[in-house]
């Protein structure tokens, strides 16, 4: 599973990163989580505002951090698209 967070300040960027690993490992996933801020790749992926969650090319969510409990939903709704 590639699991990319996108964003371009420190601050929020080490909160949301934080929350996505507490999320994975709560959901008992295993991966890597990249952190991106290369703006090729973010306007690959159409992201046009960070931070953004990205999990095997599906954005997630952009333009607003979001709580674990909230990342843990998003996966737990989404994960048949990801395997």
């Amino acid at each position: 599973m590639k699991i990319e967070v996108v964003e371009t300040i420190g601050k929020v960027r080490k909160s949301l990163f934080g929350n996505v690993l507490e999320a994975l490992k709560a959901c008992g996933i295993n991966g890597k989580v990249e952190i991106v801020n290369d703006i090729g790749t973010i306007l690959k992926y159409g992201v046009k505002s960070a931070p953004a969650l990205i999990v095997n090319g599906m954005v997630l969510f952009a333009g607003q951090s979001r709580s674990t409990e909230e990342i843990m939903k998003l996966i737990q709704h989404n994960i048949s698209k990801f395997t």
